[in-house]
């Protein structure tokens, strides 16, 4: 499979959207994921959706960013939605 691919069974574990100076991520199961790094930043109220705001200029952790993504497409693969309660920050 293509790196480009993501296969229609497990849904899209994250969706983009851009502006002239701001990239948001935002991942559809996000609340139930753990962010051990603190990328989240935005969305953090909701019950269910957790984005990430990528400023102009601005630095990711990589690694940290790599796990999260991994992390939500095993999720989605799974058919799952882990309680957000469960899920640390």
């Amino acid at each position: 499979m293509d790196r480009n691919h993501c296969p229609q069974s497990i849904g899209i574990p994250v969706r983009n959207r851009r502006n002239p100076h701001v990239v948001k991520l935002t991942f559809a199961k996000g609340a139930s994921l753990k962010d051990p790094a603190r990328l989240f930043n935005s969305s953090l109220d909701g019950n269910v959706r957790r984005a990430i705001d990528i400023h102009e200029g601005e630095e990711v952790d990589e690694s940290a960013f790599k796990a999260l993504v991994r992390e939500a497409v095993a999720l989605n693969a799974s058919g799952k939605s882990k309680s957000s309660k469960k899920a640390k920050s």
